[in-house]
């Protein structure tokens, strides 16, 4: 096939396929963003600490995290709804009917018992003894607070308003080695710096909770948990006896609007960080998409069945994603291709014969014209006429496979000049 007639027959099928791909790229699903916003916690928590965390192993995939401390979950969830944020960790238990309809989860992720460390000395022995003491329960807007003031209501009584101090996790600690408060409470994961700290700080203790099993059982979103003996410290014994706890599950929370992507690489992600066992759950029992309070996405719930998607295993966050994107517009842009590339090379032989066979219009029209001109002068401008299209016949370009058609036009031309000349033979045998 000769360049020219190439791109004659095959340009405006390359053209529509250009178009359909075109058209495609503007109605395929937008690209996802190149930055997201975590809600991080305090600065020091161990929020804090696993937001950092989502931060590098994102920006290994090339999405940049920008981390927002918060005062905790509370703050986490309001700024979600806000959309001021589009991630952030929050301690399960929290969410209502209000943040189903915005947010969801992308699985639980570590158990979050409630630590309660008073002072060698107190006079407490259960949680319900701290009602009339120095106790800080956590800054506005963090789960621990909520966690901890849902607790003082189940226990009863009168709660003094000293024994509701707002204090950073970074103040409580240092107001409890200093004296300053009998108790302080954190919802934290056992892997938190100052939890560690404070379960190997002199002269301080960690209160059990007798009855978790019990407090589990009537409130929503808690379970109870055994800190087992030594487990934090086996040569020191540390703790000395097996501690009843209740716990929540923190989870990975998202708009509902964030986008699947961005879903996709949070997920591998919280496997890289949470899989791991802890001193309460063995290894891979984290995460999952079991211990939620909140919708759990489909794409959510398969990657927990099924692991990252092929293309997550084999590609780039970035190919992946555009892969992921595309393939559905595929199967439409082959429809379309497909019967173009089919019809091409009948177009092409038809326009080809065309170039040919539209001659012999104007060869029968002279060979008419010739037999009914009167032979001598008049019909010489025939023949005239007839050797100039046999000219323009010879400049005639053709694949080589249609030569013998063009051969053939020939043949017939040199035919009719015969015929109309005073030599040509006698018989007038009409081209049909």
């Amino acid at each position: 096939m000769r360049g020219g007639a190439m791109w004659r027959i095959y340009g405006p099928v390359i053209a529509v396929a250009i178009l359909g791909f075109v058209i495609a790229l503007f109605l395929m699903d937008p690209a996802p963003p190149k930055t997201i916003r975590f809600g991080a916690g305090a600065p020091g928590g161990a929020y804090h600490a696993y937001a950092q965390r989502y931060q590098r192993l994102l920006a290994e995939q090339g999405v940049d995290v920008e981390l927002v401390d918060t005062a905790g979950s509370i703050d986490n969830l309001r700024l979600l709804e806000e959309d001021f944020i589009d991630v952030a960790l929050v301690q399960g238990g929290l969410t209502g009917v209000s943040e189903e309809k915005t947010l969801r989860s992308l699985g639980g992720l570590f158990e979050e018992p409630f630590w309660v460390f008073v002072r060698e000395g107190v006079p407490a022995t259960d949680f319900g003894d701290l009602k009339d003491l120095r106790v800080s329960i956590g800054p506005e807007g963090s789960g621990t607070r909520a966690l901890a003031a849902s607790l003082q209501r189940a226990y009863g009584g009168d709660w003094t308003n000293g024994a509701r101090l707002a204090m950073s996790t970074r103040e409580a600690e240092a107001a409890l080695r200093a004296g300053d408060i009998d108790a302080a409470a954190f919802a934290a994961s056992p892997d938190a710096a100052y939890i560690q700290a404070l379960l190997h700080a002199e002269g301080i203790r960690l209160l059990p909770f007798d009855r978790a099993e019990a407090i589990a059982r009537r409130e929503e979103g808690l379970s109870s948990v055994i800190l087992l003996r030594g487990v934090a410290d086996i040569g020191a014994d540390i703790p000395e006896r097996d501690v009843p706890l209740i716990a929540a599950v923190s989870q990975l929370v998202v708009r509902d609007d964030v986008h699947p992507a961005i879903e996709a690489v949070l997920l591998d992600a919280a496997l890289a960080i949470h899989s791991d066992k802890s001193l309460f759950s063995p290894a891979g029992r984290f995460p999952n998409a079991n211990n939620t309070d909140l919708p759990v996405s489909k794409q959510t719930i398969r990657f927990y069945r099924d692991g990252p998607s092929f293309l997550r295993r084999y590609f780039p966050f970035s190919v992946a994603n555009f892969l992921d994107r595309a393939w559905v517009l595929a199967i439409p842009l082959l429809t379309l291709a497909f019967p173009l590339v089919r019809a091409a090379p009948p177009i092409y032989r038809w326009r080809v014969r065309r170039r040919i066979y539209i001659w012999y219009r104007d060869l029968r029209a002279l060979e008419e014209e010739g037999r009914a001109t009167p032979p001598g002068e008049p019909r010489k401008s025939v023949i005239s006429r007839l050797e100039r299209l046999q000219a323009d016949i010879g400049k005639l370009d053709v694949p080589l496979s249609y030569n013998d058609d063009l051969y053939r036009l020939r043949s017939h031309v040199e035919f009719v000049r015969q015929l109309l000349s005073p030599a040509g033979p006698a018989s007038s045998v009409q081209i049909s």
